[in-house]
């Protein structure tokens, strides 16, 4: 079946990355997976075997450009294209922002945020000649709304939108065939609470209400075939965009109240994989999943911005929403 589809997923032995590996190999397709880990690589290349697909196993880590061009040379020389190419990478550093340090700062930033940037101009250089092909970036709800204890992420997660409003426009401008959409993502079950380096007592903890990675995974998965400019996954996700739309200053008094404490569960923190890699196979979901719902909701960020350009009426509510939600995560 050498007309398979091709996806090449970065960060893709844990998390929504793991899911959607598999995610992938149970429609068919060949899997390529960059990661730092060999045993998260072993691991995920048996799940996207065991599903179906036809597994490639890339060691790199994001950060280093050239580690990652090579990783896509070797994608197309074994299967001769990259159709959907997916930047989901990502570290962090979680504690209040002046206890980071300069170089943690710099960690986040450039796995985070120029990972994303390496993997798009990697795919572009192999979709440039076809000019066709997908990329995808894995964004976040916190790409617009930041909030306490996660500065570096929420400003990488920023930085990766506004690269890529960029980029879009010059493919528009140069009437490019190659899609390029964003999906911003909600609280998910993953191991990013497990291993993510802290500076507080206690271990991070999501925001409720929280996914599980299989349902974020498939509705990323509808959005590569539609490809809209951006989606938003998961009610909380389309609150807290809308809210800070409609209501920013207010947005910060209720992450000020209520986004700190809701952050940090009990436990010491573990081993972190920030400069380097936890050498054991994390999985998909984190420790959450008694809590995790696997229904989640999803829309574009397009439709949501035309419905509330129709009328005053849907800018009040979305700001009453996004209120009455943050109101009831302060209630114990």
């Amino acid at each position: 079946m050498q007309d398979r589809p091709v996806v090449v997923i970065t960060g893709g032995t844990a998390g929504v990355g793991r899911a959607l590996a598999r995610a992938y190999a149970h429609r068919g397709w060949r899997v390529a997976v960059l990661a730092r880990g060999q045993a998260g690589l072993a691991a995920t290349a048996a799940d996207v075997a065991r599903a179906g697909g036809e597994p490639l196993t890339l060691a790199a880590d994001v950060a280093d450009s050239a580690a990652v061009f090579d990783a896509a040379d070797r994608v197309v020389a074994r299967w001769g294209r990259i159709d959907l190419w997916i930047n989901n990478a990502m570290v962090t550093v979680f504690g209040p922002a002046e206890r980071a340090t300069p170089e943690e700062y710099a960690r986040v930033t450039a796995v985070t945020y120029l990972g994303t940037v390496h993997g798009t101009l990697a795919a572009l250089r192999h979709m440039r000649p076809r000019d066709r092909g997908t990329i995808l970036q894995i964004g976040s709800a916190l790409a617009y709304r930041s909030i306490p204890l996660q500065a570096a992420y929420c400003a990488a997660k920023a930085a990766c939108r506004g690269f890529t409003d960029s980029l879009r426009s010059e493919l528009l401008h140069e009437k490019s065939r190659i899609r390029l959409t964003m999906a911003q993502l909600p609280a998910v079950d993953t191991p990013q609470f497990d291993w993510a380096r802290t500076h507080v007592r206690g271990r991070p903890q999501p925001v409720p209400p929280i996914h599980t990675p299989e349902a974020v995974a498939e509705a990323i998965a509808a959005a590569a075939r539609t490809a809209p400019r951006e989606i938003w996954i998961g009610a909380p996700s389309m609150q807290a965009i809308l809210g800070t739309m409609v209501a920013p200053g207010l947005m910060d008094r209720m992450m000020a109240r209520s986004a700190w404490d809701s952050q940090i569960g009990p436990g010491d923190a573990r081993a972190d994989n920030l400069m380097q890699p936890v050498e054991r196979d994390m999985g998909a979901a984190g420790r959450f999943g008694s809590e995790a719902s696997d229904r989640v909701a999803s829309l574009s960020g397009p439709t949501v911005r035309a419905g509330l350009a129709a009328g005053g009426v849907l800018v009040a509510a979305a700001a009453l929403t996004a209120a009455a939600l943050l109101a009831r995560r302060r209630d114990p």
